[in-house]
């Protein structure tokens, strides 16, 4: 008993220490209690997501920022903004003026003189048409004239051949009437000379009859060149006409760009730039002179993600945003208890990368959701965190998923192919 004692002495003392029963019981339930919480989480449901950042824009191109560009040539007058100033649609920018002070003047004479001589060349036309109808109607008179003229010959020529008929018959009555005695000599002579005077006749019509026609034929061919000389000549003027009108238009273009030499605000939105000095700077015609931001309510966010993520993603997944600036945090598994982020949704896909393997995405404010930051806020520009959620799996499979390198799962499936066309 005493050498127990003397061996229980020689102890260190914290071997001696007797642990108490309650603490150890403690203890086990802590243990316990730490693993039934392993457990729980790694059957909690865990939101799988794909990340990617942007920024604010606006919805259509023409409420982005633009930038406005001088509409002439010349200098710069007068600045009526400063960066930072707000604009009203139809609010004057800046005065500009041409480096010819006179050029106004001498475009409005230069139209002018175009525009008379247009007028003058129609005024021709219509005289070249008034006379061409007056010449082609005096030709149909002659040739009207020389028709009645060729009726007439060709019924005097049947009236010579009746003649020449009757001088033959006669004259083949007489001479068988002087054949058996009945007649005298004489007779026989005086139908002769009848039958020459009808031949005569005759020949004489028939001449008639073909200059008459011939001299158709010639007033004709005269109507078929006054037709020809007045069409070359309405041919000229149209000619001469289209070409002094279409000097008309970029007279009155360069007209409207002088006389219009003040640059105002297309719409509302601020001044972020001015671009040129008053005065101390040349300016061509489409040089950029200010920069302009539009104000509207209609945002989306510009998301740019991985090129390998891309075949996850559709139109009208869910999306959640974190905007530059606006407290929030953020459990991207656990997005219900997220605390100042924003709901989305797809509105577009781009149809190829931007050169660097990224894919452009555009989201739209979630109408289900709460609603955007208001527009003080939610300036154009500013920068965004986003997350596309896809399927909500286990915490486990989404660490095994990780350790192993699997992708996410959507809830749609990916893309594999297009579908075909039937035929």
């Amino acid at each position: 008993m005493k050498a127990a004692a003397q061996t229980w002495n020689a102890l260190p003392s914290m071997t001696r220490v007797r642990v108490p029963a309650s603490a150890r019981l403690i203890a086990w339930i802590i243990f316990l209690g730490f693993l039934l919480i392993i457990a729980g989480l790694a059957y909690m449901p865990w939101q799988q997501n794909i990340s990617g950042n942007g920024r604010v824009i606006a919805m259509t191109p023409i409420e982005r920022q633009q930038t406005l560009s001088s509409p002439v040539d010349g200098r710069v007058v007068r600045w009526y903004v400063v960066e930072g100033t707000r604009v009203k649609t139809g609010d004057l920018i800046v005065q500009i003026s041409d480096n010819d002070p006179d050029v106004v003047n001498r475009l409005e004479s230069e139209l002018s003189s175009a525009r008379e001589r247009a007028q003058s060349l129609g005024d021709r036309i219509v005289g070249i048409q008034s006379a061409r109808i007056n010449a082609l109607e005096a030709a149909d008179s002659r040739i009207g004239m020389a028709t009645e003229r060729v009726r007439a010959a060709d019924q005097g020529l049947d009236a010579t051949n009746a003649t020449l008929l009757a001088a033959r018959q006669n004259l083949d009555r007489q001479t068988q009437l002087h054949a058996r005695g009945l007649t005298a000599t004489r007779s026989v002579e005086l139908a002769q000379a009848d039958l020459d005077r009808a031949l005569a006749e005759v020949a004489r019509a028939q001449a008639g009859l073909n200059a008459a026609r011939k001299d158709e034929e010639a007033i004709e061919s005269d109507r078929m060149r006054v037709e020809g000389e007045y069409k070359a000549q309405l041919d000229d003027a149209n000619a001469t006409r289209a070409s002094a009108t279409a000097a008309v238009p970029p007279l009155e273009t360069r007209l409207a760009r002088q006389t219009t030499q003040d640059v105002k605000a297309p719409r509302d939105g601020v001044i972020l730039r001015l671009l040129s000095q008053p005065g101390s700077e040349f300016l061509k015609a489409g040089q950029p002179l200010v920069v302009l931001v539009p104000e509207t309510d209609d945002n989306v966010v510009e998301l740019w993600v991985n090129g390998n993520d891309m075949p996850l993603l559709h139109a009208d997944d869910p999306v959640r945003l974190q905007f530059e600036g606006w407290p929030a945090i953020q459990f991207v598994g656990w997005p219900s208890v997220a605390v100042g982020t924003f709901g989305g949704r797809i509105l577009l896909l781009d149809a190829t990368d931007d050169g660097t393997g990224k894919f452009r995405l555009l989201v739209a404010p979630d109408p289900k959701d709460e609603a955007w930051p208001p527009r003080q806020y939610l300036r154009q520009g500013v920068r965004t965190n986003g997350w596309v959620l896809l399927k909500q799996v286990p915490l486990w499979f989404e660490l095994w998923r990780q350790f192993n390198g699997f992708p996410p799962t959507s809830p749609k499936g990916p893309i594999l192919s297009e579908p075909k066309e039937k035929k």
